[in-house]
């Protein structure tokens, strides 16, 4: 490599780094506890305990569920159903109108068997628990659009930075041996050689959560671009016609979509009073039944006047892309080995990313002619100094 080509990579390993240190510092943090999101919530959790009954106990009537949560909120719509399916709840959430704000949403919890009611709340975003302070710093740094695609080009520095880092690595260790620690030379060079090594052990980690965390923070982007073309293409024959008055029955058109789709999980309905669904239709997302498929979303769409199933939608590329993107990137499709193993990681390129910064810090305040003096007795280190 000419000594151009590496201060042009020096250049860029160092500023795509700096640049996006801090905030890369602020995802690997708040992503910790994320990993363990379930476990920290169920440990939170005030929430009363489910009855025991037999597993084979059969699901209460949705059509009660949603009967039960206008009664309790007359004059209100119901927006959405969440059904879950590792625990037997469903969530109804309501608002005082269509164009409601999402902060004005009740959300309703009944136990899926018996139909009771275990806890009335309000989804709004004055209610800072912890994790979701860690998880709006995560996503979007509690600035909404803005900041997902501003997170989203921090982590495509981080890639940069990764790759920079790679072409640098290769001439460095040209003449050491894989993972060695030079323990007899100063802190600074210590700090360079575990920096290096760690940063190495966790490449491809590092580079399949820096390129999905990209492509979530377009995941709001890209739906809308699929509302606006897809969906606005099924919608099409609609215009010029009047929402249903009446919605047919929400529990046959969820034993439609069941039968339509036997191998899939149905996890949600979105009805036709929202803006996030169609005004004719109910939406109900589904999902793979497999834990490495649970990620893989796909919609089915029930004519809400008539209770017919109009299609079962084929996603478009980019949201297959989306979808594959984040099993990869939560790493929770393999119960808690797996995020034992991504916790990990996660503190390792912490380490790298604070070990990055040091050294820059290091090498500022240390003279040029200290740090030539240090580089004699090797000729590479020399090279890692342009490295730093």
């Amino acid at each position: 490599m000419t000594p151009k080509t590496l201060r042009f990579w020096s250049g860029t390993h160092k500023w795509t780094s700096l640049i996006c240190t801090l905030f890369l510092l602020v995802i690997c943090l708040t992503g910790l506890p994320l990993i363990f999101h379930e476990e920290i919530g169920d440990w939170l959790s005030d929430d009363p305990p489910y009855a025991v009954l037999p597993a084979d106990a059969p699901r209460a009537n949705l059509d009660t569920l949603v009967d039960a949560a206008l009664a309790r909120y007359r004059g209100e719509i119901v927006r959405s159903m969440f059904i879950d399916d590792d625990e037997p709840k469903v969530v109804v959430t309501l608002a005082p109108s269509m164009d409601a704000e999402p902060r004005e949403n009740h959300w309703l919890r009944f136990d899926a068997r018996t139909g009771e009611l275990l806890k009335d709340g309000i989804a709004t975003r004055d209610q800072l628990t912890f994790m979701r302070v860690m998880l709006r710093l995560h996503v979007d740094l509690f600035a909404d659009l803005p900041g997902g695609l501003f997170l989203g080009f921090m982590g495509l520095l981080f890639v940069v930075a990764l790759v920079s880092g790679v072409v640098l690595y290769a001439p460095f260790m040209s003449k050491l041996e894989f993972g060695a620690l030079r323990w007899r030379r100063n802190s600074r060079i210590l700090w360079l050689d575990m920096h290096n090594l760690l940063g190495v052990a966790t490449l491809a980690w590092a580079l399949a959560i820096g390129a999905t965390g990209v492509v979530n923070e377009l995941s709001r982007p890209l739906f809308l671009l699929w509302q606006a073309t897809d969906v606005a293409a099924i919608l099409a024959p609609y215009q010029g016609t009047a929402p249903p008055v009446r919605l047919s029955p929400v529990q046959a058109a969820f034993d439609t979509v069941r039968e339509a789709v036997p191998n899939r999980t149905l996890t949600s309905i979105i009805f036709p009073t929202t803006r996030l669904g169609s005004p004719h239709h109910y939406v109900i997302w589904t999902k793979g039944d497999t834990p490495l498929t649970s990620r893989l979303f796909q919609p089915a769409m029930i004519d809400a006047a008539t209770g017919e199933l109009t299609l079962v939608a084929e996603l478009p590329w980019y949201l297959k892309a989306l979808e594959v993107s984040r099993p990869l990137h939560f790493g929770d499709y393999a119960g808690m080995p797996l995020k034992i193993i991504w916790a990990i990681l996660d503190v390792a390129t912490i380490f790298v990313i604070g070990g990055g910064l040091y050294l820059w810090a290091a090498r500022r305040r240390t003279p040029v002619s200290s740090r030539l003096a240090e580089a004699q007795p090797d000729a590479l280190d020399t090279r890692s100094e342009a490295a730093e």
